[in-house]
């Protein structure tokens, strides 16, 4: 297994990130498109209105699915009044370019040592919308951070909000049906869960507990990409919220996930970032992936090509200690 390790790539490594961007194709404001003809990733403010609505501007998109970063935006910590004011302009960008019936999902965090925000604050945010309020998920992590003064925290947040009244498809996951009761009489005859049910395996319901959180030993694994969301989510949500050709959008690429998921189930994905080298990452996996069938770099990097070839100690002024 290649061992090319990179630093968490959101916070403050100036000079790694300096180094990396001479690498990257887009500069803020640019666009690139897919020789596929089939996805588009921007690089530019998921806030300003007139650049997302030019990338919609002939058809909109059925679902869309964003992983904001947290109370931190472009480096800055912000706090929460000032968060959920910059949530509600990319909010209304997304109602405005989303179809008459279509479906919203946002990943969001809730700090239990700071009076769980910012999801309350934007939950309240989003009761002032056209958006509806559709169900509230929680993915459980295998790992987590713990104390022993308290609960170990392993959930993430996903929202679910729909405009208009989109389809919704059934999904299953691969964990059998193994208790029976809720009985019930159907034609005559008592039958019980198991009997009526479509499928030997149970629906996720909104408590997922089948999905194996990312880490760097999974193929998966975007090195240097905080956070990265499991491909096994969005390709849930993707095949729950949209059909076959349907545009997907995502306003915070970061490692690409949405666009492989599109990628994956045969949608076309349009998806925005502002950070140029989260968005060279995000057509780098893509190209990764048709390249070579892989879906990450497990524990390697989309740049490990460029970076093998600086010496020690230019690895070392950057950052990279190992290599």
């Amino acid at each position: 297994m290649e061992n090319d390790p990179l630093p968490r790539l959101d916070t403050d490594v100036k000079h790694l990130r300096n180094a990396l961007l001479s690498y990257c194709r887009l500069k803020p404001g640019e666009i690139w498109y897919d020789p596929s003809g089939q996805h588009i990733v921007a690089c530019g403010d998921s806030c300003a209105s007139k650049f997302i609505q030019s990338l919609f501007s002939v058809n909109k998109a059925k679902l869309a699915v964003h992983d904001p970063p947290y109370n931190l935006v472009m480096f800055e910590k912000q706090t929460a009044d000032e968060f959920i004011n910059w949530c509600r302009l990319w909010v209304d960008n997304s109602f405005q370019i989303l179809d008459d019936d279509s479906a919203l999902y946002i990943w969001l965090g809730a700090d239990q040592n700071d009076n769980f925000q910012p999801l309350p604050q934007f939950m309240m945010m989003m009761s002032e919308t056209e958006f509806l309020s559709r169900s509230f998920i929680s993915m459980r992590n295998q790992r987590g951070y713990g104390t022993q003064k308290n609960w170990m925290a392993v959930r993430q947040e996903l929202l679910y909000y729909t405009k208009g009244s989109p389809e919704f498809i059934v999904q299953y996951t691969n964990i059998p049906k193994i208790l029976r009761g809720y009985y019930k009489e159907v034609n005559g005859q008592v039958t019980e869960n198991i009997e009526r049910g479509k499928s030997p395996t149970i629906r996720p319901g909104n408590i997922w507990v089948d999905i194996q959180q990312v880490f760097y030993r999974m193929e998966e694994n975007v090195n240097g990409c905080y956070g990265q969301k499991p491909l096994k989510s969005i390709e849930r949500i993707i095949e729950a919220s949209s059909s076959k050709g349907d545009i997907v959008t995502d306003f915070f690429a970061h490692s690409g996930t949405t666009l492989l998921a599109c990628e994956k189930t045969q949608r076309s994905c349009v998806t925005i970032e502002i950070d140029p080298v989260f968005a060279e990452i995000t057509i780098r996996r893509l190209e990764h992936f048709r390249n070579t069938g892989k879906t990450g770099w497990q524990a390697s990097n989309p740049f490990a090509s460029e970076l093998r070839k600086l010496n020690k100690k230019e690895l070392e002024k950057i950052g990279v200690i190992t290599l």
